[in-house]
């Protein structure tokens, strides 16, 4: 039995456009320019701040996506489109994905602390690298660079953009000489409300746990299994100790891919439509994309070839997230299933982020379980289709969580800082 822990749960959305299945567009309840549409930005923020929920994030896209099996391959620039989603609201946080592969460290720390300061302190930064090769063709570069420099340069970025950060408060330049950047002055920008903007991590692999523990204030996690979010969990906070931080000051929330109905069934017929009505092509790119291997040419009754499965030959060159192939690979290898029963068990138990198929009361049961295991902070939840997804969450999730003593009944706090700082602390274990 797990212990109880006090405070509350975090609660973001991760706002994929318009949902996180491609065909979530197809809905009459949208309209075609909905992406666009400064109408579709505003009643996000305001339903998410109606359920007083923690941030919302929203990642780049320094390239044209690919149709074949990316649910949104289109998509405005995040900290751009979230000035204008800030307008309408007051506290719910905003959370911008930018790549330290291709971004100028100057120009971001700008940028982002700009926007910080005119939220009110509501912005957060989620660092990431860019492992596409069109993305660094649309930069002029033949390809990306190898793992190792990718996440050696996203250090230092870092390292780079807290400092002029930093210059915003103290008035002092930065002299900074390193192997990726030199750079000496100031910020103009005065410092926000919550000083500067919060930094979330998002990866699962070694390097990108190292650089979570060392500087996030967020980690954005993939977790299939209760076990291995807990293994997680234990090793981001110890690299936070071994930093000399407190294990408070680093929030760890999973991305949890959802359906909901008002039964399971229902739930489980919402998942089929939506799924039904995307590409036929779209499951076998996007497991292509993950597992990094042509998965049309798998055999698809048959279970997966254990080359398939095998660990990567060379990590620096792979092009996907080391993270999300070492949870789907885990999760194949826990039941063997053929190429065909996987495609359709990744429609209920998620791909490289775990899925929920189900009702807002078992959705509750799941979040408390695994919170007072010691599993997460909160959780990323991610809507099929979010116009009629992000209600559900808001107007019959939140609600059940705040009987049972989970979540605040209205906003205490003002900043996202503030946000994660009230939220529950790390158990002890």
């Amino acid at each position: 039995m797990t212990n109880k822990r006090s405070g509350h749960v975090l609660l973001g959305i991760n706002v994929l456009v318009l949902g996180y299945l491609p065909a979530a567009w197809k809905t009459p309840l949208l309209n075609k320019d909905a992406f666009i549409d400064p109408a579709y930005w505003e009643n996000i923020g305001r339903t998410a701040e109606r359920g007083t929920l923690d941030a919302l994030f929203l990642a780049d896209g320094p390239l044209l996506g690919d149709p074949a099996y990316d649910a949104n391959p289109i998509r405005l620039e995040p900290s751009v489109n979230w000035g204008h989603v800030a307008a309408a609201t007051s506290h719910v946080g905003l959370v911008a994905t930018a790549s330290s592969t291709f971004n100028d460290p100057f120009e971001l720390a700008e940028r982002f602390l700009s926007w910080d300061h005119q939220t009110g302190g509501r912005a957060a930064w989620n660092v990431v690298t860019t492992r596409n090769v069109p993305a660094a063709r649309n930069f002029g570069l033949p390809d990306v660079p190898d793992r190792d420099d990718r996440y050696g340069r996203a250090s230092e970025f870092v390292d780079v953009v807290r400092a002029l950060w930093g210059s915003a408060t103290s008035g002092k330049d930065i002299n900074h000489h390193g192997e990726f950047f030199d750079i000496e002055g100031r910020l103009r920008v005065p410092p926000s409300r919550q000083g500067q903007p919060i930094i979330f991590q998002a990866g699962g692999s070694p390097q990108g746990r190292l650089l979570a523990g060392r500087v996030a204030e967020g980690v954005f996690a993939a977790e299939l299994t209760k076990t291995q979010a807990i293994e997680h969990y234990r090793l981001v906070k110890d690299f936070a100790r071994n930093n000399g931080r407190s294990p408070d000051n680093v929030k760890v929330l999973p991305g949890l891919l959802l359906s909901l109905g008002s039964t399971e069934e229902e739930a489980r017929r919402r998942s089929d439509e939506i799924h039904d009505a995307g590409p036929a092509s779209y499951s076998i790119g996007w497991l292509s994309q993950a597992i990094g291997y042509d998965a049309s040419k798998l055999a698809l009754d048959e279970p997966f070839p254990e080359d398939v499965l095998a660990p990567i030959g060379d990590a620096q060159k792979f092009n996907g997230s080391i993270g999300f192939r070492e949870s789907i690979v885990t999760q194949i290898r826990k039941t063997n299933p053929t190429v065909r029963e996987y495609l359709k068990q990744t429609r209920y138990t998620g791909s490289g982020h775990a899925g929920f198929v189900g009702t807002p009361e078992q959705l509750a049961d799941h979040i408390e379980d695994w919170f007072h295991a010691g599993a997460i902070d909160g959780f990323n939840l991610q809507p099929d289709r979010l116009i009629d997804g992000l209600p559900v969450i808001v107007d019959e999730l939140v609600p059940i969580l705040r009987r049972r003593g989970l979540y605040r009944h209205e906003y205490v706090t003002e900043t996202l800082r503030e946000h994660f700082q009230a939220a529950s602390p790390t158990p002890s274990y």
